[in-house]
């Protein structure tokens, strides 16, 4: 089982997450949503496509832009679609 903590609360946990470039992508009913909120910030991905943010909201605490994901990778990272990845001091395990 992988975990996806912060600020010692559990985000996300899959037995199900796909690795790209050592980030574990997991599904996206494995997440919290009571968690995360949407965010305006966008990024783009040669090989992958754009990606999209949500803010992470942990006992009043934020963490703008943690969580990033594909909605409509593109083909060569289909795998990913609709999966969520973390970083900012977001711990997977």
């Amino acid at each position: 089982m992988v975990t996806a903590t912060w600020n010692g609360v559990v985000i996300a946990q899959s037995d199900d997450t796909v690795v790209v470039e050592r980030n574990h992508y997991f599904p996206a009913d494995s997440i919290d949503p009571a968690l995360v909120e949407d965010s305006e910030q966008h990024s783009f991905c040669p090989w992958k496509g754009t990606a999209f943010y949500k803010t992470l909201v942990v006992d009043g605490q934020r963490n703008p832009n943690a969580v990033w994901y594909y909605p409509e990778p593109k083909d060569a990272a289909k795998e990913i679609a609709g999966r969520y990845a973390f970083w900012k001091g977001v711990v997977v395990a």
